[in-house]
C-alpha cells in the first residue's frame, strides 16, 4: 500500500477513481495488528486502490474529515464519500472485508 503525499493528493484520488484511504500511525499497536493481513485484503478488493495516510503527518486531514481514531478507513467512488469504517476500535480482516463488500458500487 502506497502512502499519501499531500492533501493536493488526497483531493484528487478521491475525485479519480475509487479509493480507500487507510489511516493509521506508527505509533498505533492496533494498526500494526492489521498490516500483515493488508495486502490480502488489498488483493481481494482490486478495483479500489489503497492509500495509507499517516495521521500525525495528515492532522489537519484528519480532522476535515472527522477521522479521530485508528485505524480507520474511509472510501470513495466517484468523487463521493461511499462509506467510513472509522473508530478506535481493533479491526478484524472479516470486519474490514464485510466494510468493503457493503460499500456502494
Amino acid at each position: 500500500m502506497r502512502r499519501l503525499q499531500s492533501v493536493d493528493e488526497f483531493h484528487d484520488l478521491a475525485e479519480e477513481k475509487p479509493v480507500v484511504f487507510m489511516f493509521t500511525a506508527g505509533w498505533c499497536p492496533d494498526c500494526r495488528v492489521i498490516d500483515p493481513i493488508m495486502p490480502e485484503v488489498e488483493n481481494s478488493f482490486q478495483e479500489y486502490e489503497f492509500i495509507s495516510v499517516d495521521r500525525d503527518e495528515f492532522i489537519d486531514l484528519c480532522i476535515e474529515k472527522d477521522v479521530y481514531g485508528i485505524p480507520s478507513f474511509l472510501a470513495f467512488n466517484n468523487g463521493q464519500e461511499a462509506g467510513r469504517f472509522v473508530s478506535k476500535d481493533r479491526k478484524t480482516q472479516e470486519e474490514i472485508e464485510s466494510f468493503l463488500a457493503n460499500l456502494p458500487k
